[in-house]
């Protein structure tokens, strides 16, 4: 670990940035990032990936998939300040070899991560997975939380990722990472998909709160839902503390919920669809795991946006416009929190 660490501070020298994991004294970070369609370049017969070949329309091949998994890598290691976030939740990774290339060759592999991820039924292979440190999270378990579906006559879709860990306070941290189904189609037709999977997700919260004499919970992921819609705001019960007089330790609140800008930009307006959601006693002062609505915020580097030709402004700098390769790093913003925690 010390010569892993050591490298990343020769890696990054010329940004004059060190990075270290959290110790007690040091924030707790966590990220989120919806990395736009990371697949490799090899066709899996149990899943539709057909569009992510060298012989598809796309034309996507190995050295576009090793060009996209190092700028990945780069957004991490541009968000980590003094330290490397200690939890990075990514949306939209195909398989565990994706993740086995971001870990050990990329510019993230002396971060020294270790990951969970999911293996779910979504019938285009991509799932959503958890980078840990495991020197300030120390891995107990994980679990996928499936969302059936079928009795709404809907193509199967991704699990929700739980993972649990023990941070260096000695309290247990419970992570859900979850990508909501899309909003393809009319917002009308494909609500009710999202709305199922929000009521698993609660369910999956509820079960915790039921179990742990102090539950610490965070929901991040893509939710192709706005902090006011239905599935967040009335089915997880999911609202911004700066609307509340107190916090309940076993409520949960968004802290991205009334933010300036957005993570995904759609015809011109901004939205924030990639959320992080924490319940009530990491917003409290006596908690020795904790946080504040202040320190959720939308990570905007300049090198992630371009100039929208069409509608003015900014946009994200995506992988591909339509079926054409456009050579960014993708259509979503990173997310970022942080939480202090104190000695055990």
């Amino acid at each position: 670990m010390k010569n892993s660490l050591k490298r990343i501070a020769v890696l990054l020298a010329a940004t004059g940035t060190l990075l270290f994991p959290a110790t007690a004294q040091q924030p707790f970070r966590v990220m989120e990032y919806n990395v736009e369609n990371l697949f490799d370049c090899r066709h899996d017969s149990l899943k539709n990936d057909k569009e992510f070949l060298p012989t598809s329309v796309r034309g996507w091949n190995y050295p576009r998939f090793s060009e996209k998994v190092n700028k990945i890598a780069k957004v991490i290691l541009a968000a980590s300040g003094e330290q490397v976030p200690d939890l990075v939740a990514l949306c939209e990774v195909e398989n565990d070899y994706c993740m086995q290339t971001l870990t050990r060759y990329s510019p993230l592999k002396d971060a020294a991560y270790k990951y969970v991820m999911t293996d779910s039924p979504d019938e285009r292979g991509i799932d959503v997975a958890l980078l840990y440190q495991p020197a300030t999270f120390r891995l107990l378990g994980a679990q996928s939380v499936g969302v059936p579906l079928e009795h709404l006559g809907h193509r199967p879709t991704r699990d929700i990722l739980h993972v649990t860990g023990r941070v260096v306070s000695g309290d247990t941290l419970d992570v859900f990472v979850c990508h909501f189904p899309s909003r393809s189609g009319r917002e009308r037709h494909s609500e009710p998909y999202r709305l199922a999977a929000a009521s698993c997700l609660r369910k999956a919260a509820d079960s915790i709160f039921s179990t742990r004499q102090y539950p610490h919970i965070i929901i991040t992921g893509d939710f192709n839902d706005y902090p006011s819609s239905c599935s967040v705001r009335e089915v997880l019960d999911a609202s911004s503390p700066l609307q509340k007089k107190e916090v309940n330790p076993v409520s949960l609140y968004n802290l991205t919920a009334g933010k300036s800008g957005g993570t995904y930009r759609y015809k011109g307006e901004w939205n924030i669809l990639d959320q992080m959601i924490v319940n009530g006693r990491l917003l409290m002062n006596a908690s020795r795991v904790r946080t504040t609505y202040e320190k959720a915020r939308i990570v905007v580097f300049p090198f992630l946006l371009e100039e929208d030709d069409r509608y003015g402004g900014d946009t994200p700098f995506r992988t591909y416009k339509g079926m054409r390769y456009h050579g960014g790093y993708s259509d979503h913003l990173p997310i970022l929190l942080e939480l202090e925690i104190g000695s055990e």
